[in-house]
């Protein structure tokens, strides 16, 4: 039922930024899965909120868009959130990520832009594959890990992938493999 929900906000929150004519890109777990959807259902993982990769200079309209289907903005520090009112919780929120701009300060690379979006079979529009490994690669959290894993299980990052990788992260992509390697 969990799933469902998110599945729902996401379709939302897609077809309300659809509908506005309002650029965004679908990234973190739900671009994951609907990746690995397309190569087997089965392997896809669930996850409780919705990414979405935006301009910030579209953050007014988005607010207006959004909240035209009920949901409430909030600021928390350096984050911009989008809170369910079928479901008020952060955790289960949709979170935005600034295109263009470092998630955090450390990190060697900037998110991807929106441009690099591409029309999943779905409907909504995702991160296209050689950003979204970029991307993942660029935090490498364990959950970034875990999804490199997955990806790399039914075989989407193939050789095209790799070759779009800067050097650095083409590395952190073999120490991964390395590490999934050795925990098999």
């Amino acid at each position: 039922m969990a799933v469902e929900r998110v599945e729902k906000r996401l379709r939302t929150v897609a077809a309300a930024l659809d509908d506005a004519g309002i650029p965004y890109a679908v990234v973190g777990g739900n671009a994951v899965a609907a990746w690995i959807g397309r190569v087997d259902r089965a392997a896809t993982r669930a996850t409780k909120d919705v990414d979405l990769l935006v301009r910030r200079s579209d953050l007014e309209r988005r607010t207006q868009a959004l909240a035209a289907r009920g949901f409430r903005r909030e600021d928390i520090r350096s984050r911009t959130l989008f809170v369910d009112p079928a479901e008020p919780s952060r955790r289960s929120g949709v979170h935005l990520v600034w295109a263009g701009e470092r998630v955090r300060p450390s990190y060697g690379w900037p998110a991807p832009l929106v441009e690099e979006a591409v029309r999943d079979p779905e409907g909504f529009l995702v991160l296209d594959l050689p950003a979204l490994v970029r991307m993942k690669l660029t935090s490498l959290r364990l959950i970034d890990q875990v999804h490199i894993v997955d990806m790399l299980a039914v075989g989407l990052i193939d050789d095209a992938v790799r070759a779009a990788l800067p050097e650095a992260l083409r590395e952190r992509l073999v120490q991964v493999e390395q590490s999934a390697d050795e925990d098999a």
